[in-house]
Formats: structure tokens, sequence, C-alpha cells
């Protein structure tokens, strides 16, 4: 089932890239939802709504969890579940920027199975099934294998880089980077373009479920801060921060970072 969904995924996700491409640019109607939530332009909704179709009419016996749908407890009950972040990078899609992404993922009891992370204006396509590795346009991709915190490329949030939340208030001598995508922040850690990312602040499951099984089937480490590998399709849909790397990477951060 993993594989047969898998392909329902990069389907659905190609056919977005041709929906949100469309509206790309400054040009697109951008309002801030509610609450502080951040920006929406009327490309994510269009390109819900599609995914919305596909995904469902061809699954409909699975959830529905997305960031631009109105949450529903209903998705609780069921073994499997759609989550799904339309345009992930928001704000760099209405500045007219390429890094953003469509990430889709299926979770079937808490464990995503089938994710894929499509940036359409850079034409890349990250994959993975459980069980069967990670790919960017079907090359097999692998973490780095860096050992040591200085000098190392790591994907980081601005607040994560603050004194606190290190051990001693030592901040680690890597270099820092920063895309405004998260979803593609964890696809260049699969790939083995950045050593390492973090951030501490709770994520948002549809930000970051496709790129757990990517990391994973790369053969990363992806956990929440604290160390614990993240479960999905939760009653409120976050995990409690991430660390992903290769094994030697993973572990010098965890070890750098303050208790939470």
């Amino acid at each position: 089932m993993p594989a047969t969904d898998l392909d329902l995924l990069v389907d659905a996700a190609r056919a977005a890239g041709e929906i949100a491409t469309g509206f790309a640019g400054p040009s697109t109607r951008r309002w801030d939802k509610p609450d502080g939530a951040g920006p929406v332009t009327e490309a994510d909704l269009a390109v819900n709504d599609l995914l919305h179709d596909i995904l469902r009419r061809a699954r409909p016996d699975y959830g529905w969890l997305s960031e631009e749908s109105e949450d529903s407890a209903e998705r609780l009950s069921r073994d499997r579940v759609f989550i799904v972040d339309p345009i992930d990078g928001t704000r760099s899609f209405a500045e007219g920027s390429a890094t953003w992404a469509h990430s889709i993922a299926v979770a079937e009891r808490g464990i995503v199975t089938a994710g894929v992370i499509y940036l359409p204006q850079r034409d890349l396509m990250y994959v993975a099934a459980k069980g069967a590795g990670a790919r960017v346009n079907g090359t097999p991709i692998s973490p780095s294998v860096a050992s040591v915190l200085k000098g190392s490329k790591v994907l980081a949030n601005r607040p994560s880089m603050a004194e606190g939340n290190w051990q001693g208030g030592t901040v680690p001598a890597f270099t820092r980077a920063y895309r405004p995508s998260l979803a593609y922040r964890m696809a260049t850690v699969a790939q083995g373009r950045f050593d390492a990312m973090i951030t501490l602040h709770p994520c948002w499951e549809w930000d970051v479920a496709a790129g757990t099984l990517i990391l994973h089937e790369a053969g990363a480490i992806c956990t929440d801060k604290t160390g614990t590998p993240p479960r999905f399709n939760n009653p409120h849909p976050t995990i409690n921060g991430l660390i992903a790397g290769g094994r030697a990477m993973h572990r010098l951060l965890r070890a750098a970072l303050r208790p939470s």
C-alpha cells in the first residue's frame, strides 16, 4: 500500500504544481489568517481544493488533515490519514521566490508511510515510501556523514540560535543557513546538502510529516527536540520541535542543547 499511495501522492503533487505556478508571485491575492496564524493566498486555497478532490476521491476511507482545511476530530477515527500542506513557505511563494513546496503524506496509525515534497519551480521531487528508501527525481539520497559541529552546515531558524537554548549558553560554532520552507529544509538534509537542521518551536504536522519519512528512509535520524520519534494524526496536530541529521550530527546537536 505505501508504494501505491506514493504513486498517488506524486501525481497529486504534480497537479498541484501546475495550479500553484499559475498564481506564483506578488500579484497573487494574499491576506493574514486570524489570531496571527500567518499569511494565506488564493493559491493555497486553490491547491488545497485540488488535492482534497484528487486524494479523497482516490482514498475515501482516509482521513484528512490540511493547513487550509477546517480540522475535524473525525480524522482521529481513521487508520490512515492524508496530512497536507498545500504550499509550505507561503511568504516565499507570495514574494515570487522559488523556495516553496507542496508537502503531502499518508500516516497510518501515527506512522508516516508515504511522503512527497515537491518544489515545482526548482523541478525537485523528493519521495519516500516506508521501507523503500528516499529519492529525489528518481535518484537515491542519503544524509551527510559530518561528525563534528564546528564548521558544519546547519539549517536553523533565528529563534533556535538564542543562547538560552544551549548548554552553558554557548551556541555551537556551526554555520547557520535558512530556507523559508520547513519541508524543503528537511529534504535538503535528507539529500546531504546540509549536515543537519533544527527548529525548537512546535511544528505543525503538515509542515513535517512528509519530511520525517524522507529523512528516515534516506538514513537520517529525525526526532522532536527531546529525542522522541514523532507520531502523527494527534488531536492537536503539532510536533514538539524537530532535530534531524546524520546519526553523529543528531547526537551532537542533542547533546549541545539545554534539556527542555
